[in-house]
C-alpha cells in the first residue's frame, strides 16, 4: 500500500516526537510548514505553553514580500521568531523540523535563526 506524502510526514514527526521534549531551560522550536506559508513557536512542552511565535501571516513580514512560500520569506520567519525569543531572555532550543526534511524551507528558516542569536 502506498502512503501519501502527507502521512509520512506525520509518521516521521510523530517519530521525532517521541524522543524530543521541549523544556524551560531548553524550548522547543516547532515548524509547520504548508504550501503557501511557514510557521515557527516555541513551545515549552512541560508547561504546554506557547512563548514565542512568528510566520509569514505576520503582516510585518508579509507586507515586505511577493510570496510567502519561498526560502527568503522562511529566513525572514527565522529572523523574526529569534528576535523575538532573545528578547524573552531564550537563547537555547531543540529544533522540532515537524516531519519535513531539513532541506530548502525548512532550512532557510534555521539557518536564519542560528544567524540572529538562537543556539540549537
Amino acid at each position: 500500500m502506498k502512503i501519501s506524502h502527507k502521512q509520512a510526514t506525520r509518521s516521521r514527526h510523530k517519530r521525532i516526537r517521541r524522543k524530543m521534549e521541549g523544556t524551560p531551560d531548553r524550548p522547543r522550536l516547532s515548524i509547520f510548514r504548508s504550501n503557501k506559508h511557514i510557521v515557527a513557536q516555541i513551545i515549552d512542552d512541560v508547561a504546554q505553553h506557547t512563548l514565542v511565535a512568528a510566520s509569514t501571516l505576520d503582516s510585518e513580514i508579509k507586507s515586505g514580500l511577493d510570496t510567502t512560500a519561498n526560502c527568503t520569506a522562511s529566513a525572514k520567519v527565522g529572523e523574526l521568531v529569534a528576535k523575538r525569543a532573545i528578547a524573552k531572555g531564550i537563547t537555547q532550543v531543540v529544533f522540532d523540523r515537524g516531519g519535513n526534511l531539513y532541506h530548502g524551507r525548512v532550512q532557510a528558516l534555521a539557518d536564519a535563526a542560528r544567524e540572529a542569536g538562537l543556539d540549537f
